[in-house]
């Protein structure tokens, strides 16, 4: 599908749509692993254009610099707007293996992120692994399942992805805002999102770091918006939550 999405050549993309039903289709911008260089580019582009958006925060991340707390007071200011949620404090310092099997550790290191950042949900987003544990939602292959069944037991929320805007080695988004304009579409209309007209993008700050790439990122929200039944919603609303929304 990839290949067929990336052949298209200047995509008119309310031209191609054929709606399947008169359902809303709500859309979960998520970006992961800030506060880094490009969340100033995210935050602001979401505020101009006026769409919800979550974001799934490292503690260290916060903590160890001024500027990083700089960015998250302003993630946390915008409540009408954003949502801020754990992506564990160490990221697991990139030893996805060894965190997860150590569930233990991989525990105490989402609950001192959670004291890090001190988030107003109970949603959590596993390092490195699309894994999900809601109400409704279940999904978490052989290795992380024993730390989703902790993060379950404490009722927390284990929120994945149904798609990915992906980066290259430099940190540069590998699709054009119009394919993903167009795999959103595709998604919506072959039913293959995790929750029916329910789709969650995940995106890394750090991608639109470069005024080049932040304009990618604003290019893709102004394609969706042109849909009239998209919605764009925070993570906090998506259905079968253990935990109330906010």
């Amino acid at each position: 599908m990839a290949a067929t999405v990336n052949a298209v050549k200047k995509p008119s993309v309310l031209a191609q749509y054929q709606p399947s039903d008169s359902l809303t289709k709500h859309i979960y911008l998520t970006f992961d692993d800030g506060p880094l260089n490009g969340t100033a580019n995210c935050i602001t582009i979401c505020e101009r254009e006026k769409v919800a958006a979550s974001f799934f925060e490292i503690g260290l991340h916060q903590s160890r610099s001024k500027q990083g707390r700089m960015l998250y007071e302003q993630i946390k200011a915008n409540e009408s707007l954003f949502t801020l949620s754990n992506h564990s404090y160490s990221h697991a310092y990139g030893k996805y293996l060894w965190f997860y099997q150590h569930p233990d550790a991989a525990t105490l290191d989402f609950l001192k992120g959670k004291a890090v950042l001190g988030p107003s949900n109970n949603l959590v987003r596993f390092p490195g692994n699309n894994a999900w544990d809601t109400k409704d939602a279940k999904k978490a292959s052989w290795l992380v399942k024993p730390l989703a069944h902790r993060m379950d037991s404490l009722g927390w929320d284990v929120i994945g992805w149904d798609m990915e805007w992906r980066f290259n080695k430099h940190g540069k988004p590998v699709q054009s805002p119009e394919a993903i304009a167009l795999l959103v579409d595709s998604l919506f209309a072959h039913n293959q999102t995790k929750t029916k007209n329910h789709l969650v993008i995940l995106m890394h700050d750090h991608m639109f770091a470069a005024t080049a790439d932040s304009l990618k990122l604003a290019k893709m929200v102004g394609l969706l918006k042109q849909y009239p039944h998209y919605e764009f919603e925070k993570i906090t609303h998506y259905p079968g939550l253990k935990n109330a929304l906010n």
